[in-house]
């Protein structure tokens, strides 16, 4: 019943971004571009809505007020696709970087373009990188709100963190707050895999780390904060989904853990 709960999800879910892309085109594009934004927007929330009722997985967001008004970095550990449309029913006018590669997608593509994405080359160096940073500040100085992974590529739950020294360098040159977010999506949209599991987790939104500081101590900071969130959501999550299958990572962390507590 999971298996097939699962299967039909991400039908639904494959055919709610086609279909909306495809019938909203004429509107999406005929509209300014922040407005449009409502659509992608309206997109994320029509998934948390499938992920309820057809998977029977239900989310709660803590930390909303912590979101800053103007421009900031969003800096959310990365575990499934989930993490990355995840917050924008509640952003205002969020920008990524993504892979050039995608922007070539027929729809998609597009629909990145006319919201001012940020494409790279991931193996470019030199002037590309110049390019990719100078966009960036500019939509920063626009108001917008940076979405980027500290790790840099998705991980399971509990994995060993492997921070990118790229986001203590954003912080440095871009001088905003940083917005780190705990979540612990993968647990229940594993990655690499077809299956959702039903059950309930939390996405914790943490207080902003204010522009100012050294990049080093900034970096530290990042890190401290966003794995003791990681590690009181884990053990929530496990201790509030006792059927859940956890993945070895997960289990490994929550027995280090245990082991650390005496317990």
């Amino acid at each position: 019943m999971l298996a097939l709960r699962a299967h039909l999800f991400n039908v639904l879910f494959y055919a709610n971004l086609i279909i909306r892309m495809i019938v909203l085109s004429p509107i999406y594009f005929f509209l300014p571009r922040k407005l449009a934004f409502r659509i992608p927007k309206a997109w994320a929330r029509s998934n948390h809505w499938l992920m309820k009722t057809v998977v029977g997985t239900t989310i709660e967001i803590e930390g909303l007020e912590h979101i800053p008004d103007g421009g900031y970095i969003l800096a959310p550990k990365h575990q499934s696709f989930w993490d990355v449309y995840a917050l924008l029913p509640w952003m205002d006018d969020p920008v990524y970087i993504l892979k050039r590669e995608l922007m070539w997608i027929p729809l998609f593509g597009w629909y990145a373009a006319k919201q001012r994405m940020i494409p790279v080359n991931r193996g470019a160096r030199g002037k590309s990188m110049v390019k990719v940073m100078q966009r960036t500040a500019e939509e920063m100085r626009n108001g917008r709100q940076l979405v980027i992974y500290p790790e840099g590529t998705r991980l399971p739950p509990g994995a060993e963190p492997q921070y990118k020294y790229g986001i203590a360098r954003l912080y440095r040159d871009l001088n905003v707050p940083v917005v780190p977010v705990a979540v612990h999506a993968g647990l229940f949209w594993p990655r690499r895999s077809m299956m959702r599991y039903p059950g309930h987790y939390k996405l914790r939104i943490l207080p902003p780390i204010l522009p100012g500081m050294e990049p080093d101590a900034f970096f530290e900071k990042l890190i401290a904060e966003l794995e003791t969130a990681s590690d009181e959501l884990l053990v929530d999550a496990a201790r509030t989904n006792p059927d859940l299958p956890l993945p070895p990572t997960a289990k490994a962390r929550l027995e280090a853990l245990a082991g650390n507590s005496g317990t």
